[in-house]
């Protein structure tokens, strides 16, 4: 008699994949992320549209998503540890993808009667329309972090199992599919409303997110069928225990059985609440700042809490493809065609850094990865150091960086040699806008904007290894009770060091003090560094720099914090 299990033929294991939790995930997640894409993208240019061609709409915009997640969160983390994982995603999935549609609606009302609106009120009917579009695409950007919380940092590790490996892979695998989307869904959306209009555009995108929301909730609904872990959370099995054991003879004297006397506690914090009739209204109240406070002291208390604080400090700098970088180079005579080509070969950089982190971590372990991707970068990065001394560099010393900010407050007229900069305080930002449409004199020389650009692009591939390490640190170092908090914490830090970045930018705008922010934002991500090499080197010892050696069970920190209550 054969013992041996028969093997799949190929048409059954190609099935097998593709209905499997794993690639359900990919799926979502990519619908997800093509939605997100395109409109962050779409929102930014309908700002700019509606504002007459300025960027104060978007500028505000983006401070208050940057505030929004700064403040809460941590008490969106804490939210996603509280609920049921299937709850808390299509909880998010609907508001995130029904605040787009909704957003999406206005914009369409507002664009075709834009002129009619404006008459209404002396324009306060206009004014309060921008402020409902912000208000409510805040509110998706609130719920898509929610999503990227409960899905990337939950779910994946869930699917994975205790294989360190198939983790690494799915965590590489979501972010290909956010780099293909970051570039393939705004070509999409900027396509149509070239030869169609923002009329159409919001209709596209509101459409899209409607059909994708029923898709992707029934893509969330297998998952969570195919994966019965997801159906749990440890943290709430453990804390039911405790309770059982604190108190067994009230279970017994009220004549219930421990299944109906733990059910109204599961999503308590505390042994022994109190009834809600006794909490004051000023305790109520009070109840999101507690919850903010003991997420950042649980974010501080964890052992990964310097890899954490690393990751944060490489959003501190302007060597990225945002809109200063590409106001930057406009200054520099670089056009719409060059930039497209760096932005695509930025892409293809991330994906290596992507594939180059499952095979240096295969090979060196999880920790000396991180350790190896940051070395790359700051390599990398000497080049943009290099640019700023090079032939063709606009830096120069003797001009205040902050002329153009005194000129703006006092009123005087900027001085002639600033003119051709960015322009000053917020409008730094509209320099992406306004910049290509004027005519940039040739430089005499292009060997320091080509440094700058080499460096940014070569340093993606530690960037994005550097990211996926700290990541898989975190989903694997975390405890599952305490995954959404410390997760929600981590991108309030980035948010904070990625806004910081920002008012950099507007108190020193003009392309002669641009040099003196590539050195500072390379002085942030060296302090980054320096941060997780002493994590590594407490973690690891000397065997840090053993790089050839096979991943050992000594990476996986032992010791694991107890359960803060949050």
């Amino acid at each position: 008699m054969e013992n041996s299990t028969p093997k799949k033929s190929c048409c059954e294991s190609v099935r097998d994949f593709f209905t499997s939790a794993k690639f359900l995930i990919y799926m979502g997640h990519a619908l997800s992320t093509w939605g997100d894409r395109m409109w962050n993208f779409a929102v930014a240019v309908f700002l700019v549209e509606l504002y007459g061609n300025s960027l104060l709409l978007t500028a505000v915009y983006g401070l208050v998503v940057a505030g929004s997640v700064l403040l809460l969160g941590a008490i969106i983390g804490d939210w996603v540890d509280k609920n049921p994982r299937l709850k808390v995603a299509q909880t998010s999935l609907l508001v995130q993808n029904s605040c787009v549609i909704v957003c999406g609606i206005l914009l369409m009302v507002v664009f075709n009667f834009k002129e009619q609106i404006a008459e209404l009120y002396n324009g306060w009917v206009l004014t309060t329309c921008y402020i409902l579009v912000i208000s409510i695409a805040n509110m998706a950007n609130l719920a898509s972090t929610a999503t990227s919380i409960t899905i990337q940092r939950d779910w994946v590790v869930v699917v994975a199992g205790q294989d360190s490996s198939k983790l690494a892979d799915m965590n590489a695998t979501v972010r290909i599919i956010d780099q293909l989307t970051n570039i393939l869904a705004p070509m999409l959306v900027g396509q149509i409303m070239s030869f169609g209009s923002h009329f159409i555009g919001c209709g596209f995108i509101s459409g899209w997110n409607l059909c994708s929301m029923c898709v992707e909730y029934a893509l969330l609904w297998k998952v969570y069928q195919k994966t019965p872990a997801l159906a749990s959370k440890a943290g709430q099995k453990e804390q039911q225990q405790e309770l059982r054991q604190l108190s067994p003879s009230k279970d017994s004297e009220s004549g219930l059985s421990p299944e109906e006397s733990s059910q109204p506690l599961m999503n308590d914090t505390s042994a022994k609440p109190a009834p809600p009739e006794q909490r004051g209204c000023c305790y109520q109240m009070a109840e999101p700042l507690r919850t903010l406070r003991a997420g950042w002291v649980a974010y501080y208390n964890q052992n990964i809490f310097f890899a954490g604080m690393s990751l944060a400090f490489l959003y501190m700098t302007v060597l990225g493809f945002d809109c200063i970088t590409t106001g930057f180079a406009y200054t520099q005579g670089l056009n719409g065609s060059v930039l497209s080509l760096l932005m695509g070969a930025s892409a293809v950089a991330g994906i290596c850094g992507t594939v180059a982190f499952t095979w240096v971590r295969k090979k060196c372990g999880l920790i000396r990865t991180g350790f190896i991707s940051g070395a790359a970068q700051l390599a990398c990065l000497v080049l943009c150091v290099v640019s700023v001394f090079a032939p063709g560099s606009p830096f120069d010393l003797s001009v205040s960086p902050f002329q153009d900010v005194y000129a703006h407050l006092i009123g005087e007229k900027m001085l002639p040699e600033a003119e051709h900069g960015l322009a000053n305080g917020l409008g730094a930002l509209n320099a992406t806008v306004a910049a290509p449409a004027e005519e940039v004199a040739p430089l005499q020389s292009y060997m320091s904007v080509s440094l700058l650009f080499a460096g940014v692009i070569a340093a993606r591939v530690g960037l994005w290894s550097f990211d996926l390490t700290v990541t898989q640190l975190i989903q694997e170092n975390v405890i599952e009770s305490e995954r959404g908090v410390i997760n929600g914490v981590q991108n309030s830090m980035n948010y904070l060091l990625d806004l910081l970045h920002f008012i950099m930018v507007i108190l020193a705008p003009n392309p002669e003090a641009f040099g003196l922010l590539v050195i500072i934002s390379v002085s942030f991500v060296a302090m980054g560094h320096m941060m997780y090499f002493g994590f590594a080197f407490k973690s690891l010892g000397t065997r840090l720099f053993l790089c050839c050696s096979p991943e050992q069970k000594v990476e996986t920190v032992d010791s694991v914090p107890p359960p803060t209550t949050v």
